[in-house]
Order: structure tokens, then C-alpha cells, then sequence
């Protein structure tokens, strides 16, 4: 199964990154969209059908927490399960962030059964397929 999946995160390699380590978690035939803010994530999201947000916390303009308060307050994206992935992985601020509605939280460095096995449990199984990177590559973000 594919899914719409919105990036958000103001570096651009590390969105690559994401976007790669998805593939090899047996997302390959999904579509990928990304943000560098939560600004540019809002007008996306009201554009374009999404199925699940992956955010970082740090960005200009709209960091991950003011965009998910954004988000739940919004009637019509509300319902779209999101993610965060940072750096950031203290308890206080895991807690806030599932507090204004994030599902999961993953810090980094991450590994792609660490997405696969998070994302599962919030949209359902993922359907491997030959065309993902599903390789004997060693990934640790």
C-alpha cells in the first residue's frame, strides 16, 4: 500500500534522509512531499490529500510544536496522524508534544524498522514491494 507522506524539516538532507529511510522500510511506492517549516506544511497539507505527517521540532518560521497545535485546531486536517522526529528526546518534551496530539516520537538517530514498525501501528502494514531499497545497507541516522 502507498501512502501520502508530508516531510517537514527546515534541512533538506536530512528530509532526503527520511524520504530514503522510508523507502527502505518498505514505503518505496508511497508519495513523498516536503516542507522546510510548518508554514509552508500548512499550505501543503491544504493542497494536496496527506496521510501521515513526519515533523522536526526545530524550524524557522513554524517549529514542529506551533505546526501540530495548527494542525489539531484545523477542522479539516485534525484527523492526519502525526509524527515527530528530532533530536530532542527528553521526556518533558516527548510529553508536550504527545499532549498537543503527536502519535509517535522517534529521536534521532533512527533505523528504518524503527519507522516501519511506528508507522505500522499507526496507518497499518506495509506492503513490501521490488521496487523498495530494501537492501543489507546498515542505516543509523
Amino acid at each position: 500500500m502507498s501512502y501520502s507522506i508530508l516531510i517537514v524539516d527546515d534541512s533538506l538532507p536530512m528530509r532526503s534522509v527520511i524520504k530514503r529511510t522510508f523507502k527502505a522500510a518498505g514505503y518505496g511506492k508511497s508519495q513523498f512531499h516536503e516542507a522546510a517549516n510548518g508554514k509552508v506544511a500548512l499550505e501543503l497539507m491544504h493542497n494536496n490529500w496527506i496521510d501521515i505527517v513526519i515533523t522536526d521540532y526545530n524550524m524557522p518560521v513554524m517549529d514542529g510544536l506551533a505546526f501540530i497545535k495548527k494542525i489539531k485546531k484545523d477542522d479539516l486536517l485534525k484527523d492526519i496522524p502525526v509524527v515527530v522526529i528530532s533530536t530532542e528526546g527528553n521526556d518533558t518534551r516527548i510529553k508536550e508534544f504527545m499532549d498537543c496530539g503527536a502519535l509517535g516520537y522517534i529521536t534521532k538517530p533512527f533505523t528504518p524498522e524503527i519507522i516501519r514498525d511506528l508507522i505500522t501501528g499507526i496507518l497499518g502494514e506495509v506492503s513490501y514491494d521490488e521496487d523498495s531499497d530494501n537492501s543489507d545497507e546498515d542505516f543509523d541516522f
